[in-house]
Protein backbone atom coordinates (compact mmCIF):
# COMPACT_ATOMS: atom_id res chain seq x y z
CA UNK A 1 0.00 0.00 0.00
CA UNK A 2 0.97 3.34 -0.41
CA UNK A 3 3.47 4.39 2.47
CA UNK A 4 2.25 8.06 2.46
CA UNK A 5 -1.40 6.58 3.34
CA UNK A 6 -2.03 9.37 1.10
CA UNK A 7 -5.52 7.02 -0.65
CA UNK A 8 -6.94 7.33 3.18
CA UNK A 9 -6.75 11.05 1.82
CA UNK A 10 -8.86 10.93 -0.58
CA UNK A 11 -12.58 11.96 -0.20
CA UNK A 12 -15.56 10.53 -1.86
CA UNK A 13 -17.02 11.62 -5.16
CA UNK A 14 -19.24 14.42 -5.33
CA UNK A 15 -21.64 11.73 -6.51
CA UNK A 16 -21.56 9.26 -4.49
CA UNK A 17 -22.13 11.87 -1.57
CA UNK A 18 -25.24 12.81 -3.48
CA UNK A 19 -26.25 8.79 -3.54
CA UNK A 20 -25.24 9.44 0.63
CA UNK A 21 -27.55 11.91 0.80
CA UNK A 22 -30.70 10.55 -1.03
CA UNK A 23 -30.63 7.31 0.70
CA UNK A 24 -33.64 6.39 2.49
CA UNK A 25 -35.26 9.34 0.26
CA UNK A 26 -37.94 8.44 -2.41
CA UNK A 27 -40.33 10.21 -4.41
CA UNK A 28 -43.99 9.73 -4.52
CA UNK A 29 -45.19 11.98 -7.18
CA UNK A 30 -45.17 9.93 -9.98
CA UNK A 31 -43.09 11.86 -12.17
CA UNK A 32 -39.94 10.81 -14.65
CA UNK A 33 -36.83 11.71 -13.15
CA UNK A 34 -34.77 14.39 -14.66
CA UNK A 35 -31.03 14.01 -13.45
CA UNK A 36 -29.38 17.68 -14.29
CA UNK A 37 -26.49 16.89 -11.54
CA UNK A 38 -23.54 14.81 -13.76
CA UNK A 39 -21.73 16.66 -16.56
CA UNK A 40 -22.67 13.84 -19.19
CA UNK A 41 -23.33 15.39 -22.34
CA UNK A 42 -27.01 13.56 -24.32
CA UNK A 43 -26.81 14.68 -27.15
CA UNK A 44 -26.39 11.63 -30.21
CA UNK A 45 -22.96 11.43 -30.84
CA UNK A 46 -22.32 12.38 -34.33
CA UNK A 47 -22.89 9.88 -37.17
CA UNK A 48 -19.58 10.20 -38.51
CA UNK A 49 -17.90 9.85 -35.35
CA UNK A 50 -19.79 6.02 -35.20
CA UNK A 51 -18.92 5.45 -38.55
CA UNK A 52 -15.54 6.42 -38.57
CA UNK A 53 -15.31 3.09 -35.31
CA UNK A 54 -17.03 0.60 -38.12
CA UNK A 55 -14.54 1.44 -41.00
CA UNK A 56 -11.79 1.00 -38.60
CA UNK A 57 -12.54 -1.83 -36.80
CA UNK A 58 -9.02 -3.59 -38.33
CA UNK A 59 -7.69 -1.49 -35.44
CA UNK A 60 -8.66 -3.65 -32.48
CA UNK A 61 -5.88 -6.50 -33.66
CA UNK A 62 -2.67 -4.31 -33.30
CA UNK A 63 -1.15 -3.00 -30.12
CA UNK A 64 -1.30 0.81 -30.35
CA UNK A 65 1.45 2.65 -30.05
CA UNK A 66 1.39 5.38 -26.51
CA UNK A 67 2.31 8.24 -29.22
CA UNK A 68 -0.55 7.74 -31.38
CA UNK A 69 -0.48 7.78 -34.94
CA UNK A 70 0.67 10.56 -36.90
CA UNK A 71 -3.15 11.07 -38.69
CA UNK A 72 -4.41 12.05 -34.97
CA UNK A 73 -1.46 14.07 -33.74
CA UNK A 74 -1.75 16.41 -37.20
CA UNK A 75 -5.27 16.23 -37.04
CA UNK A 76 -4.95 17.44 -33.53
CA UNK A 77 -2.40 19.88 -34.72
CA UNK A 78 -4.54 21.17 -37.47
CA UNK A 79 -7.91 21.76 -35.17
CA UNK A 80 -5.17 23.91 -32.81
CA UNK A 81 -3.95 25.76 -35.56
CA UNK A 82 -7.91 26.18 -36.64
CA UNK A 83 -9.55 27.05 -33.51
CA UNK A 84 -6.46 29.01 -31.55
CA UNK A 85 -4.47 30.26 -33.99
CA UNK A 86 -1.89 28.77 -31.99
CA UNK A 87 1.62 26.47 -33.98
CA UNK A 88 2.31 23.35 -31.93
CA UNK A 89 4.66 20.51 -33.96
CA UNK A 90 2.64 17.06 -34.18
CA UNK A 91 6.08 15.46 -33.39
CA UNK A 92 6.95 16.91 -30.53
CA UNK A 93 4.34 18.95 -28.87
CA UNK A 94 1.03 17.00 -28.60
CA UNK A 95 0.15 13.90 -27.23
CA UNK A 96 -3.99 12.37 -27.44
CA UNK A 97 -4.95 10.81 -24.12
CA UNK A 98 -7.63 8.99 -23.36
CA UNK A 99 -9.51 11.84 -21.69
CA UNK A 100 -8.73 14.55 -20.26
CA UNK A 101 -9.68 13.15 -16.65
CA UNK A 102 -6.74 10.03 -17.04
CA UNK A 103 -4.37 12.97 -18.20
CA UNK A 104 -5.27 15.79 -15.52
CA UNK A 105 -4.43 13.17 -12.73
CA UNK A 106 -1.25 11.60 -14.40
CA UNK A 107 0.49 14.43 -15.57
CA UNK A 108 0.67 15.69 -12.06
CA UNK A 109 2.91 12.39 -11.76
CA UNK A 110 5.40 13.36 -13.83
CA UNK A 111 5.44 16.83 -12.55
CA UNK A 112 5.40 16.04 -8.46
CA UNK A 113 8.50 13.60 -8.70
CA UNK A 114 9.89 13.56 -6.05
CA UNK A 115 7.97 15.04 -3.66
CA UNK A 116 6.46 12.68 -0.96
CA UNK A 117 8.48 10.07 1.02
CA UNK A 118 12.03 9.70 1.27
CA UNK A 119 12.43 13.35 0.23
CA UNK A 120 12.40 16.47 2.25
CA UNK A 121 10.68 18.33 -0.59
CA UNK A 122 7.58 20.19 0.56
CA UNK A 123 5.51 20.68 -2.18
CA UNK A 124 2.45 22.57 -3.32
CA UNK A 125 -0.48 22.20 -5.77
CA UNK A 126 -2.98 24.97 -6.57
CA UNK A 127 -6.30 25.09 -8.12
CA UNK A 128 -9.92 26.74 -7.83
CA UNK A 129 -12.23 25.97 -5.12
CA UNK A 130 -15.08 24.78 -5.95
CA UNK A 131 -12.95 22.13 -8.28
CA UNK A 132 -12.72 19.21 -10.27
CA UNK A 133 -11.99 16.42 -8.05
CA UNK A 134 -9.34 14.80 -9.71
CA UNK A 135 -6.93 18.02 -9.13
CA UNK A 136 -7.13 17.36 -5.53
CA UNK A 137 -6.52 13.51 -6.14
CA UNK A 138 -3.49 13.89 -8.28
CA UNK A 139 -2.29 15.94 -5.35
CA UNK A 140 -2.63 13.68 -2.70
CA UNK A 141 -1.38 10.44 -4.45
CA UNK A 142 1.71 12.84 -6.37
CA UNK A 143 2.86 13.41 -2.07
CA UNK A 144 2.04 17.31 -2.61
CA UNK A 145 -0.05 19.55 -0.38
CA UNK A 146 -3.31 21.29 -2.03
CA UNK A 147 -3.84 24.92 -2.08
CA UNK A 148 -7.37 26.04 -2.55
CA UNK A 149 -8.05 29.25 -4.14
CA UNK A 150 -11.61 30.19 -3.83
CA UNK A 151 -13.31 31.11 -6.78
CA UNK A 152 -14.13 34.91 -6.81
CA UNK A 153 -18.28 35.23 -6.46
CA UNK A 154 -17.80 38.40 -8.97
CA UNK A 155 -15.46 37.07 -11.53
CA UNK A 156 -16.05 33.10 -11.21
CA UNK A 157 -12.57 32.56 -10.99
CA UNK A 158 -10.06 32.49 -8.91
CA UNK A 159 -6.90 35.06 -7.65
CA UNK A 160 -3.49 33.09 -7.95
CA UNK A 161 -2.35 36.08 -6.86
CA UNK A 162 -3.23 36.05 -3.77
CA UNK A 163 -1.25 33.39 -2.40
CA UNK A 164 1.59 34.44 -0.58
CA UNK A 165 5.14 34.16 -1.78
CA UNK A 166 6.06 31.56 0.98
CA UNK A 167 3.09 29.38 -0.45
CA UNK A 168 4.05 29.95 -4.16
CA UNK A 169 7.40 29.38 -4.30
CA UNK A 170 6.75 25.29 -3.11
CA UNK A 171 4.03 25.66 -5.47
CA UNK A 172 4.98 23.11 -8.30
CA UNK A 173 1.85 22.51 -10.70
CA UNK A 174 -1.29 25.09 -10.69
CA UNK A 175 -4.51 23.79 -12.35
CA UNK A 176 -6.61 26.33 -13.90
CA UNK A 177 -9.84 25.29 -16.11
CA UNK A 178 -10.90 28.10 -18.31
CA UNK A 179 -14.03 28.03 -19.24
CA UNK A 180 -14.56 27.38 -15.51
CA UNK A 181 -16.31 24.13 -13.98
CA UNK A 182 -18.69 25.09 -12.19
CA UNK A 183 -19.05 28.79 -12.95
CA UNK A 184 -18.51 28.83 -16.65
CA UNK A 185 -16.32 31.93 -16.45
CA UNK A 186 -13.34 32.44 -18.81
CA UNK A 187 -9.80 34.29 -18.94
CA UNK A 188 -9.08 37.21 -20.78
CA UNK A 189 -5.74 37.68 -22.34
CA UNK A 190 -4.90 40.04 -19.48
CA UNK A 191 -6.09 36.85 -17.14
CA UNK A 192 -3.77 34.37 -19.14
CA UNK A 193 -0.78 37.40 -18.81
CA UNK A 194 -0.58 37.36 -15.50
CA UNK A 195 -1.20 33.69 -14.59
CA UNK A 196 2.21 33.28 -17.03
CA UNK A 197 4.02 36.12 -15.46
CA UNK A 198 3.48 34.65 -11.88
CA UNK A 199 4.01 31.18 -13.17
CA UNK A 200 7.42 32.37 -14.43
CA UNK A 201 8.35 34.14 -11.41
CA UNK A 202 7.73 31.34 -9.23
CA UNK A 203 9.21 28.00 -11.84
CA UNK A 204 5.20 26.69 -11.70
CA UNK A 205 4.08 24.53 -14.44
CA UNK A 206 0.22 25.53 -15.53
CA UNK A 207 -2.24 22.71 -16.52
CA UNK A 208 -4.72 24.33 -18.21
CA UNK A 209 -7.73 22.37 -18.26
CA UNK A 210 -10.05 23.21 -21.59
CA UNK A 211 -12.84 20.54 -22.02
CA UNK A 212 -15.38 22.86 -21.96
CA UNK A 213 -13.83 25.42 -24.91
CA UNK A 214 -16.11 24.35 -27.50
CA UNK A 215 -19.31 25.05 -25.11
CA UNK A 216 -20.02 28.62 -25.17
CA UNK A 217 -23.12 30.50 -26.42
CA UNK A 218 -23.87 30.33 -29.83
CA UNK A 219 -23.04 33.14 -31.93
CA UNK A 220 -20.54 34.54 -29.62
CA UNK A 221 -16.90 34.86 -29.30
CA UNK A 222 -15.11 31.73 -28.93
CA UNK A 223 -13.18 31.40 -25.36
CA UNK A 224 -9.31 32.02 -25.43
CA UNK A 225 -7.17 28.96 -24.50
CA UNK A 226 -3.51 29.07 -22.78
CA UNK A 227 -2.05 28.48 -26.31
CA UNK A 228 -3.84 31.20 -28.26
CA UNK A 229 -3.00 33.30 -25.23
CA UNK A 230 0.73 32.22 -25.19
CA UNK A 231 0.93 32.40 -29.09
CA UNK A 232 -0.17 35.65 -29.16
CA UNK A 233 1.90 37.37 -25.88
CA UNK A 234 5.42 35.66 -27.60
CA UNK A 235 5.13 32.88 -25.48
CA UNK A 236 5.49 30.40 -28.79
CA UNK A 237 7.98 27.34 -26.81
CA UNK A 238 4.69 27.53 -24.44
CA UNK A 239 6.99 27.19 -21.67
CA UNK A 240 5.82 25.23 -18.51
CA UNK A 241 2.27 24.92 -20.01
CA UNK A 242 0.03 22.34 -20.81
CA UNK A 243 -3.46 22.61 -22.19
CA UNK A 244 -5.95 19.57 -21.80
CA UNK A 245 -8.73 19.07 -24.24
CA UNK A 246 -11.23 16.10 -25.48
CA UNK A 247 -13.84 15.23 -27.86
CA UNK A 248 -16.52 14.21 -24.40
CA UNK A 249 -18.44 17.51 -24.55
CA UNK A 250 -17.44 19.02 -27.73
CA UNK A 251 -18.80 15.74 -29.90
CA UNK A 252 -20.79 14.27 -27.25
CA UNK A 253 -18.45 11.37 -27.10
CA UNK A 254 -18.35 10.49 -23.17
CA UNK A 255 -17.37 7.00 -24.18
CA UNK A 256 -14.94 7.45 -26.68
CA UNK A 257 -12.01 8.36 -24.02
CA UNK A 258 -10.25 11.13 -26.28
CA UNK A 259 -8.62 13.80 -25.90
CA UNK A 260 -4.99 15.91 -26.22
CA UNK A 261 -2.69 17.28 -24.39
CA UNK A 262 -0.19 20.01 -25.93
CA UNK A 263 2.36 22.35 -25.44
CA UNK A 264 5.78 23.08 -23.50
CA UNK A 265 7.62 19.93 -25.88
CA UNK A 266 9.95 18.91 -22.54
CA UNK A 267 7.36 18.72 -20.65
CA UNK A 268 5.55 16.48 -23.32
CA UNK A 269 8.41 14.66 -24.30
CA UNK A 270 8.45 13.40 -19.69
CA UNK A 271 4.78 12.99 -19.91
CA UNK A 272 5.79 10.48 -23.03
CA UNK A 273 8.10 8.66 -21.04
CA UNK A 274 5.98 8.34 -18.24
CA UNK A 275 2.96 7.08 -20.54
CA UNK A 276 4.91 4.59 -22.00
CA UNK A 277 4.78 2.45 -18.59
CA UNK A 278 1.26 3.99 -17.68
CA UNK A 279 -0.47 1.77 -20.46
CA UNK A 280 -2.20 4.54 -21.70
CA UNK A 281 -2.27 3.80 -25.26
CA UNK A 282 -5.61 4.63 -27.24
CA UNK A 283 -6.75 2.24 -29.60
CA UNK A 284 -5.77 3.16 -33.05
CA UNK A 285 -10.01 2.20 -33.97
CA UNK A 286 -10.18 5.47 -31.33
CA UNK A 287 -7.89 7.17 -33.20
CA UNK A 288 -9.35 7.03 -36.21
CA UNK A 289 -12.71 8.07 -35.13
CA UNK A 290 -10.83 10.79 -33.51
CA UNK A 291 -9.83 12.27 -36.49
CA UNK A 292 -12.87 12.15 -37.79
CA UNK A 293 -14.45 14.41 -34.89
CA UNK A 294 -11.36 17.16 -35.16
CA UNK A 295 -12.00 17.20 -38.51
CA UNK A 296 -15.41 18.06 -38.46
CA UNK A 297 -17.11 21.51 -36.97
CA UNK A 298 -20.62 21.48 -38.35
CA UNK A 299 -21.48 19.10 -35.50
CA UNK A 300 -19.76 21.51 -32.75
CA UNK A 301 -21.75 24.28 -34.02
CA UNK A 302 -25.00 22.43 -33.87
CA UNK A 303 -24.06 21.43 -30.15
CA UNK A 304 -23.92 25.18 -29.04
CA UNK A 305 -26.95 25.99 -31.09
CA UNK A 306 -29.17 23.27 -28.83
CA UNK A 307 -27.26 24.55 -25.60
CA UNK A 308 -28.04 27.91 -26.10
CA UNK A 309 -31.42 27.39 -26.58
CA UNK A 310 -31.48 25.00 -23.10
CA UNK A 311 -29.81 27.80 -21.25
CA UNK A 312 -32.55 30.28 -22.98
CA UNK A 313 -35.31 28.42 -21.97
CA UNK A 314 -34.22 27.50 -18.57
CA UNK A 315 -33.88 31.00 -17.02
CA UNK A 316 -36.79 32.46 -19.04
CA UNK A 317 -38.76 30.20 -16.50
CA UNK A 318 -36.87 30.73 -13.64
CA UNK A 319 -37.04 34.72 -14.43
CA UNK A 320 -37.77 36.28 -11.10
CA UNK A 321 -37.43 33.46 -8.68
CA UNK A 322 -33.99 31.96 -8.92
CA UNK A 323 -30.94 34.60 -9.70
CA UNK A 324 -29.37 32.78 -12.74
CA UNK A 325 -26.74 34.46 -15.15
CA UNK A 326 -26.39 32.70 -18.27
CA UNK A 327 -22.38 31.94 -18.29
CA UNK A 328 -20.08 32.50 -21.21
CA UNK A 329 -18.98 29.12 -21.66
CA UNK A 330 -19.57 25.28 -20.60
CA UNK A 331 -23.40 24.12 -19.93
CA UNK A 332 -23.62 24.29 -16.21
CA UNK A 333 -26.08 27.26 -14.57
CA UNK A 334 -24.10 28.12 -10.88
CA UNK A 335 -27.39 29.09 -8.65
CA UNK A 336 -26.74 30.88 -5.60
CA UNK A 337 -29.48 29.59 -3.48
CA UNK A 338 -29.58 31.42 -0.45
CA UNK A 339 -30.17 28.50 1.41
CA UNK A 340 -28.72 25.32 2.08
CA UNK A 341 -27.74 23.51 -0.95
CA UNK A 342 -27.93 19.76 0.67
CA UNK A 343 -31.47 20.05 1.93
CA UNK A 344 -32.62 22.13 -1.15
CA UNK A 345 -31.28 19.38 -3.20
CA UNK A 346 -32.35 16.47 -1.12
CA UNK A 347 -36.10 18.03 -1.24
CA UNK A 348 -35.96 18.97 -4.80
CA UNK A 349 -35.87 15.03 -5.57
CA UNK A 350 -38.22 14.13 -3.21
CA UNK A 351 -40.67 16.74 -3.99
CA UNK A 352 -39.71 17.11 -7.90
CA UNK A 353 -37.82 14.05 -8.70
CA UNK A 354 -34.75 16.66 -9.81
CA UNK A 355 -31.58 15.50 -9.10
CA UNK A 356 -29.02 19.06 -9.16
CA UNK A 357 -25.75 18.32 -7.35
CA UNK A 358 -25.09 20.62 -4.25
CA UNK A 359 -22.05 23.35 -4.65
CA UNK A 360 -20.60 22.29 -1.49
CA UNK A 361 -19.42 18.99 -3.13
CA UNK A 362 -17.50 20.65 -5.18
CA UNK A 363 -15.37 22.84 -2.75
CA UNK A 364 -13.70 22.43 0.37
CA UNK A 365 -14.02 24.60 3.28
CA UNK A 366 -11.00 27.26 3.94
CA UNK A 367 -10.84 28.91 6.98
CA UNK A 368 -14.41 27.81 8.13
CA UNK A 369 -15.52 28.48 4.48
CA UNK A 370 -16.77 26.51 1.59
CA UNK A 371 -17.18 29.13 -1.07
CA UNK A 372 -19.82 26.26 -2.90
CA UNK A 373 -22.02 26.27 -0.11
CA UNK A 374 -25.50 27.29 -0.54
CA UNK A 375 -25.01 26.77 -4.38
CA UNK A 376 -26.10 24.47 -6.63
CA UNK A 377 -24.60 23.01 -10.30
CA UNK A 378 -27.51 22.43 -12.85
CA UNK A 379 -25.99 20.80 -15.81
CA UNK A 380 -27.99 21.19 -18.54
CA UNK A 381 -27.36 17.69 -20.45
CA UNK A 382 -31.33 16.34 -20.70
CA UNK A 383 -33.46 17.47 -23.77
CA UNK A 384 -34.95 21.04 -24.01
CA UNK A 385 -38.35 19.24 -23.47
CA UNK A 386 -36.69 17.59 -19.67
CA UNK A 387 -34.92 20.97 -18.83
CA UNK A 388 -37.95 22.92 -19.46
CA UNK A 389 -39.82 20.57 -16.96
CA UNK A 390 -37.12 20.58 -14.48
CA UNK A 391 -36.95 24.21 -14.27
CA UNK A 392 -40.89 25.09 -13.77
CA UNK A 393 -40.32 21.74 -10.69
CA UNK A 394 -37.65 24.13 -9.31
CA UNK A 395 -39.89 27.21 -9.33
CA UNK A 396 -42.52 25.20 -7.87
CA UNK A 397 -40.77 23.90 -5.22
CA UNK A 398 -39.12 27.05 -4.41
Amino acid sequence: MNPLKNLDKLQPYPFERLRALFAGSQHTGGLAHVNLSIGEPKHPTPDLIKQALIDNLGGLAVYPGTQGLPVLRQAISDWILRRFDALVDPETQVLPILGSREALFSFAQVVLDGCGVGNDVDCHVAFPNPFYQIYEGATFLGGASPVFVNIDPETGLSDFHSLGADVLSKTKLMYVCSPNNPTGAVYTLEDWQKLFDLADEHDIVIASDECYSEIYLDGTAAPIGGLEAASRLGRSDYNNLIVFSSLSKRSNAPGLRSGYVAGDADLIKAFLRYRTYHGSAMSTTVQMASVAAWNDEEHVAENRRLYTEKFKAFSAILEGTLNLHIPPAGFYFWADLGQSDTAFAKRLFEQAHVTLLPGSFLGREVNGFNPGANHVRIALVASLAECSEAAQRIRNTL
